[in-house]
């Protein structure tokens, strides 16, 4: 359905709306939220096909909304042929047939708000797919044509053109050119796609693709959804002239590997990204409530991170350099202030998050010393020792200690259960497009994206109806699933459920960090409003002030806190 297409009844008439609350500048609801990121085909099958759809997550909001979160962001449901999970939009204005309709998001978004919990959905604008009507115009037009000058075609280099436009390279692997073949069979034009061959980069400076993201932006606001978060948001403009890219110790297998660079790329993070959002933000403003852009921008230093959360301008941005910082207490102190430090500078959050779905899941990660580049993956073959326990304590203590601080917090879906890296998959049942275009030499992010266990004993624990899971799930997965977790005294469920129940109770999110002085480099100890937050990352027990303890990552005894823990607590006078 494209918008030129879309009828106006296949907009809602009823859409359930969030009571209204009065909001002063400084207390809209995105600057403390905890928001759950929900990837659709990983969460909950309501057919049994093994693949998680609409129905299936508007089964479970329930337990969302027990869980204590504040809003839901969904990864995308677009249409598309799914080379990239989603990420590969064919149609902006309607849902794949994988995981539903237009009326099954309407009612999952009624649900959620009749709930009370927000929604926020993906959005794609730096690439579309291959099969968007269009590219497959743009193709058929040929150079010159209003439809080429939609994406960034360009003759190739050499005698005959048969050498790429410049060197890029694809996040994925790879240069980041395709060369297309004309209609009679000779070779044609090159294309840019920073990440797989199926997503060719649009081209921003073409006034009528701004246009048509303005009307995605209002068809998905007219049917009440809460915001965006925004799919490489630190992309879209390049230099003109598209000029080479020879960073120091120029490597051509892994100049594209990360989506961030120590220097000038000019392809990410261009001045005129933010022209885009400055505009955005207007449309945002044409509607009631109050409306969220997040920008998922790899961007270093956060001084220059902040750029994207002025203002006039995006509301969030993921604190990416805090979910990379090792468990070590000096280094969280550090980043802690400069995040505060930076965001504070603009007048916006800073936005915590430990995990999504393409990096290690941090029950795994905060054990690795140090952990594979963000992307890779690890698996069968990689040669790094993996202790499950200490992961897993780390994650505990790792999210507490997020929990606790002022701002905006991300949940991944299945980090409340502990879940760890999927690592023993078949090289068979691989998905992740980094994994083919690096032929099998790097593993991806598929072991992120495993769908999660919601009931012990049962088919696809849980999942969907039937075993069916369009990635495998471990065989020892039954400890995990989140039936089991609830209720129990000490899981990992009961100490997210807890510790969000607090955070909401104490005004964390909206609260004051300040440090405790007087303790040692692996301790991060700070008060929050009336609650003292204190993580050792070391390995010698720290002694704890008197007071009641609110919440704790591990059993404590004797009046201290043991290594890879953090405890919550109310000092006494």
């Amino acid at each position: 359905m494209t918008l030129e297409s879309a009828p106006e009844s296949s907009l809602p008439t009823d859409v359930t709306a969030l009571p209204e609350t009065t909001v002063t500048a400084g207390s809209e609801w995105w600057r403390s939220a905890v928001i759950y990121q929900i990837y659709p085909r990983s969460f909950a099958d309501s057919d049994g096909d093994g693949i998680g759809d609409l129905t299936g997550i508007t089964s479970r909001l329930p337990a969302l909304k027990t869980l204590g979160i504040d809003a839901i962001w969904l990864s995308p449901f677009f249409t598309s042929p799914q080379k990239d999970a989603g990420y590969d939009v064919a149609d902006y204005c309607d849902v794949d047939p994988l995981f539903g309709t237009l009326d099954d998001f309407d009612r999952l978004e009624q649900e959620a708000h009749r709930l009370g919990l927000r929604v926020i959905v993906d959005l794609v604008p730096n690439h579309t797919s291959s099969a968007h009507q269009w590219f497959i115009d743009a193709l058929a037009d040929g150079p010159g044509s209003e439809t080429r000058a939609r994406y960034i075609f360009r003759d190739g280099l050499g005698a005959n053109g048969e050498l790429p436009p410049n060197n890029w390279q694809s996040v994925f692997g790879g240069a980041a050119w395709t060369r297309t073949t004309n209609p009679d069979g000779t070779p044609g034009q090159w294309f840019l796609h920073l990440f797989d061959s199926s997503q060719p980069d649009l081209d921003w400076t073409n006034p009528w693709i701004r246009e048509q993201f303005r009307d995605i932006l209002r068809f998905w606001l007219r049917r009440g959804v809460d915001g965006f978060r925004v799919d490489v948001a630190h992309g879209m403009v390049k230099v003109e002239g598209l000029p080479d890219f020879n960073p120091p110790a120029y490597d051509p297998n892994s100049i594209g590997n990360s989506m961030s660079q120590p220097v000038d790329v000019p392809y990410w993070a261009q001045p005129g990204v933010h022209e885009i959002y400055r505009d955005w933000h207007k449309v945002l403003e044409e509607f009631e409530g109050d409306r969220v852009l997040c920008a998922e921008a790899w961007v270093e230093p956060l001084t220059m991170l902040a750029n994207w959360v002025r203002p006039d301008e995006m509301q969030q941005a993921f604190n990416f350099s805090y979910l990379e910082t090792p468990w070590s207490g000096s280094r969280l102190r550090a980043i802690i202030d400069e995040s505060i430090e930076a965001f504070s500078g603009v007048g916006a959050p800073s936005t915590w998050v430990l995990s999504n779905h393409d990096v290690i899941r941090h029950a795994t990660r905060l054990a690795l010393n140090p952990p594979p580049p963000q992307g890779e993956g690890i698996g069968p073959r990689s040669e790094i020792a993996i202790d499950e326990e200490l992961g897993l304590r780390r994650a505990r203590a790792a999210s507490l200690l997020m929990l606790a601080l002022p701002g905006s917090a991300y949940v991944y879906q299945g980090e409340e259960l502990g879940l760890p890296e999927v690592i023993e998959m078949p090289d068979s049942a691989r998905q992740d497009p980094t994994y083919f275009r690096h032929h099998g030499e790097k593993y991806g992010r598929d072991g992120a994206r495993v769908p999660i266990p919601w009931e012990a004993g049962a088919p696809s624990y849980g999942f969907g109806p039937t075993a069916a899971s369009w990635l495998p799930q471990p065989s020892d997965w039954d400890r995990y699933a989140r039936d089991v977790q609830a209720g129990t005294p000490g899981s990992t469920l009961e100490l997210y459920t807890l510790a969000l129940r607090e955070r909401a109770t104490h005004g964390l999110g909206l609260g004051t960090h300040v440090w405790l002085q007087g303790y040692g480099e692996d301790v991060v100890a700070f008060t929050n409003g009336t609650v003292t937050v204190i993580a050792n990352t070391g390995t010698v027990p720290v002694e704890l002030p008197v007071g009641d303890i609110i919440v704790s990552s591990e059993p404590l005894s004797e009046a201290a806190l043991p290594a890879d823990a953090t405890v919550w607590l109310t000092t006494r006078a």
